[in-house]
């Protein structure tokens, strides 16, 4: 046996470059369209997060603290986000209606 510790011969090892021809590029972004990713910014320049091509859903923006009560309230009382946004838009239309 011999002393010398374990090594691998690494010399023939080569890096292989990613393929970034823009056929790969196309192929890439339509696979990801078709499986419901689509890109953040709009092409008409609008800011802010798109609508949600599955569902419609707006994904708004709020402040952290708002965010973390929102959180807590559905952890809380097992529900997702959403329920508790759905309620506060009801609560708000049935103060403001009249």
């Amino acid at each position: 046996m011999s002393d010398a510790p374990f090594s691998i011969d690494l010399t023939r090892l080569k890096s292989v470059g990613k393929r970034t021809d823009e056929r790969t590029v196309a192929a890439a972004d339509a696979t990801a369209a078709d499986h419901g990713f689509v890109a953040r910014t709009s092409p008409t320049g609008r800011r802010g997060r798109q609508p949600s091509p599955r569902t419609g859903q707006i994904h708004a923006k709020v402040l952290p603290h708002v965010s973390d009560a929102i959180a807590n309230e559905a952890q809380r009382r097992g529900v997702t986000q959403g329920v508790i946004i759905e309620e506060a838009w009801e609560l708000y239309l049935n103060r403001n209606e009249g």
